[in-house]
């Protein structure tokens, strides 16, 4: 079995620690995103505000306008608030679910570290919510309207991490799965046809690209949706 292992396994005092290629990967892109970050924010610290933004500026404002169009339909005057963690999250899943491009496993089609992310959603909805009004408040709230529908709320509150983990990590996965097979007939049927050079941009294209960032585009405005719920001002 640990012949068809794909990552690296550390010894530490005698315990095996199994670390898979999509957490290594996603640990890679934390790193490399840290280092633009720190470059970025150097960049602005000594801009003139006296010209238009150009190169990094311009790519950074760019992105953090659409990391906005995502979470500020749903968390409105909160936003602000949310986006140094959100946006960043939504740029690492949107890059990490690309690597299928580079031939790399796309961290997202691990569903370990799907769980993680969606977990993390999932608390700090929680937290909110008792921030809001107090742990009594959030208790009451979810025997609404009636006492015996309490277990039926509970589940609907776990639903949520469980709905985000599973649809991205089906997606995610299914898309390398197919793409893996593609290549396998291309190479045992096809080993000398330039069709294969013609028909996988196009499958790349949905399936790593537009399924790619559809997914996340999903999982941050269904997230930003019910974190809303208790951040945001409710109309009477």
């Amino acid at each position: 079995m640990e012949n068809n292992f794909d990552g690296i396994i550390l010894t530490i005092n005698g315990y095996d620690l199994e670390l898979q290629q999509s957490v290594i990967n996603w640990l890679i892109l934390c790193a490399l995103f840290a280092f633009l970050f720190i470059w970025a924010g150097k960049k602005f610290e000594t801009a003139d505000v006296r010209k238009a933004p150009s190169g990094i500026l311009l790519v950074t404002e760019m992105i953090v306008d659409v990391c906005k169009n995502i979470l500020g339909d749903n968390l409105q005057e909160n936003t602000r608030r949310f986006l140094p963690f959100l946006g960043t999250l939504i740029m690492l899943m949107s890059v990490s679910n690309l690597l299928g491009l580079l031939g790399l496993q796309p961290p997202t089609s691990n569903v370990s570290v799907n769980i993680a992310l969606a977990v993390m959603m999932f608390l700090m909805i929680q937290y909110n919510a008792i921030k809001k009004a107090g742990f009594k408040a959030r208790i009451k709230e979810l025997a609404e309207p009636l006492w015996v529908m309490t277990p039926l709320n509970i589940i609907g509150e776990f639903a949520l991490p469980i709905s985000l983990s599973m649809r991205l990590f089906g997606n995610i996965l299914a898309g390398s799965i197919i793409m893996m097979l593609v290549y396998t007939v291309f190479k045992l049927f096809l080993p000398f046809t330039v069709l294969m050079y013609i028909i996988t941009p196009f499958l790349h294209m949905y399936f790593d690209i537009f399924s790619g960032f559809l997914q996340t585009y999903i999982f941050f405005t269904l997230s930003s949706f019910f974190l809303s719920e208790q951040v945001c001002e409710t109309e009477e």
